[in-house]
C-alpha cells in the first residue's frame, strides 16, 4: 500500500523544522530567538489543535449517539430523514468564520454567488449576502462523514487561517473524506503557524505569480474578479453623484479602513493639496476606524480642519456591500494609495463600474491597471507621485471619463469574476480526478 501523504498525518504532529541552510554556520543572536519563537508557536498550534481537537470528537460522539436513538423504531423518523445517513449531494463547503463583512469576505461572497450556479454547495460559518444560508462547522461535520454523491470526496475552500485549522480537523482527526484548497493573496512571507497549516493543503490557489511564489502546492494562478453585472456604469454620473447630496461635481473617492495601512493619511494629504486646484471636486472617504486607530482618524480631521476643507473632505463611515455598486458608480475617480496589500478589490469594482483608478503598487494594481489609458499606478507612500497622478487624471473630465469607460472595457475582458469561478472549478475537477500537487 501507498504510503500516505505527509499532508495527511495529522495537524497535531509537529512540522519539521525548516533548514537554516541560508544561515551562516556560527548562527547568530537572532536565529535563536526565532528558532525559540518557532518552537513557542509549535508548541501553541499542537494545544490550539489538541484542545479544538478533542471538542470536535465530543461533539461527533455526541452526535453520533443522538442519531441513533433518533433511528430507533417507533420515533416517526426514517433512516434516510437523518442528514449523515446517506451521501449528501454537497460538493463544496465554503467557510467563512470572520463576523465581519472584510475584504476577505468579498471576494469569498463573489466567487459563492457563480460556484452555486455550477454545483451544489454549502457555506459554513457566517452569512454572505449572495450564498446560501450557512450551517454551523459543527452541521458541516456530520455532513461530511460520507463522500458526496459520484464523488470521492468533499472538497472545503478555506481563506483563513481558523478556517484551515477546521479543515484539519475534519480531514485529519476525524479522517472524513474532504480534500482542502486554500486561496493566498498574500505578497510577503506567512509567519510560522500559517506556513505550517498550509503546507497541509491539498492544493493552493494564488491571486498573484509573486504570492505563488511564497506558498507550496499551487495548483493555479487566479486572480480575484468583480461581477461585471452587478457593478455596471452609471447612465449619468452627474446626475448620480447629485442624488448623494454631495457638494461639486465630481467624487474622489478612497474605500477601505481608515488606518495606516491602507494609506488615509496619504489620501488625505494628496486632498489637501488637490482640491484646492479642483474646486467642482469633494473627496470622500468610506470605511470606518477600529478603536485601536481613532486617534488616527481624528488625527487626519483635525489636519482637515485645519485647511479649511471640512465640506469638501467627508467621512461617510462603513456602508453595506448591497451599497457598494451605487457608491461606485458615483465617483469619477477612485485612490487606492495602502501601503501594503495582498490583492485589493476596491480598484476592480470602481474599474467594473466605468471609474478610473490612481493606486499605489502594491497588491494586483499593477495587473489591473493599464499605466496611462484606465488609470496610473504610482510608487508606494510617495505623496507627491500620488499627488500629481491625480491632478493629472482629473485635468480634463472628458479624459477623465474616457479613462473609466477604456477600465470597464478592461475588466470585462480580463478580470470577470466568471472568468474567476471557472478557473477555481478547473482546480476542484483536477483534485477529484486524482491529481497531486
Amino acid at each position: 500500500m501507498a504510503r500516505r501523504d505527509a499532508r495527511h498525518q495529522g495537524v497535531l504532529q509537529q512540522p519539521a523544522r525548516e533548514s537554516p541552510d541560508h544561515v551562516r554556520p556560527e548562527g547568530s543572536r537572532q536565529l535563536r530567538a526565532q528558532t525559540a519563537g518557532e518552537f513557542v508557536a509549535t508548541r501553541r498550534l499542537a494545544a490550539c489543535s489538541n484542545k479544538v481537537g478533542a471538542r470536535v470528537r465530543s461533539f461527533v460522539t455526541a452526535a453520533s449517539a443522538h442519531e441513533s436513538v433518533e433511528q430507533q423504531p417507533g420515533n416517526g423518523l426514517a433512516v434516510n430523514d437523518s442528514p449523515a445517513a446517506a451521501s449528501s449531494p454537497v460538493e463544496l463547503f465554503v467557510t467563512n468564520f470572520h463576523r465581519r463583512f472584510t475584504g476577505v469576505s468579498a471576494t469569498a461572497n463573489g466567487v459563492v454567488s457563480q460556484q452555486r450556479k455550477q454545483r451544489p454547495l454549502q457555506l459554513v460559518g457566517n452569512p454572505l449576502p449572495l450564498a446560501p444560508k450557512p450551517i454551523s462547522l459543527w452541521t458541516a461535520l456530520r455532513i461530511c462523514r460520507r463522500p458526496p454523491a459520484n464523488r470521492p470526496f468533499a472538497i472545503w475552500h478555506v481563506r483563513r487561517n481558523i478556517e484551515m485549522l477546521a479543515g484539519l480537523f475534519g480531514r485529519d482527526i476525524l479522517r472524513l473524506p474532504i480534500r482542502l484548497v486554500f486561496t493566498s493573496a498574500a505578497k510577503r512571507r506567512h509567519s510560522f503557524i500559517p506556513r505550517a497549516l498550509i503546507s497541509r493543503m491539498d492544493a493552493v490557489i494564488a491571486t498573484t505569480a509573486a504570492a505563488a511564489q511564497l506558498v507550496p502546492h499551487v495548483a493555479a494562478v487566479v486572480p480575484h474578479g468583480v461581477d461585471v453585472d452587478r457593478f455596471v456604469p452609471p447612465q449619468d454620473r452627474h446626475q448620480a453623484w447629485e442624488k448623494a447630496g454631495f457638494p461639486g461635481r465630481h467624487g474622489i473617492g478612497i474605500v477601505g479602513r481608515i488606518r495606516p495601512e491602507k494609506g488615509t493619511d496619504l489620501f488625505v494629504d494628496a486632498m489637501l493639496r488637490v482640491l484646492p486646484q479642483r474646486p467642482e471636486s469633494t473627496a470622500i472617504i468610506i470605511g470606518r476606524a477600529t478603536p485601536g486607530d481613532a486617534a488616527f482618524e481624528r488625527g487626519l480631521k483635525a489636519k482637515i480642519q485645519a485647511a479649511n476643507l471640512t465640506d469638501r473632505v467627508r467621512f461617510v463611515g462603513e456602508i453595506p456591500a448591497g451599497q457598494m455598486p451605487a457608491l461606485m458608480q458615483r465617483l469619477s475617480l477612485l485612490v487606492a494609495p495602502p501601503r501594503y496589500e495582498g490583492f485589493g478589490m476596491t480598484p476592480l469594482e470602481a474599474m467594473a463600474s466605468g471609474t478610473a483608478v490612481v493606486a499605489s503598487d502594491t497588491g494586483a494594481f499593477a495587473d489591473m491597471i493599464v499605466e496611462g489609458k484606465t488609470g496610473h499606478v504610482v510608487p508606494v507612500g510617495n505623496l507627491d507621485a500620488l499627488t500629481g497622478a491625480i491632478l493629472a487624471i482629473t485635468k480634463d473630465p472628458e479624459q477623465l471619463s474616457l479613462a473609466g469607460q477604456a477600465a470597464r472595457q478592461h475588466v470585462v475582458e480580463h478580470f470577470a469574476l466568471s472568468r474567476e469561478a471557472a478557473q477555481i472549478d478547473q482546480v476542484y475537477q483536477r483534485l477529484w480526478n486524482g491529481d497531486r500537487f
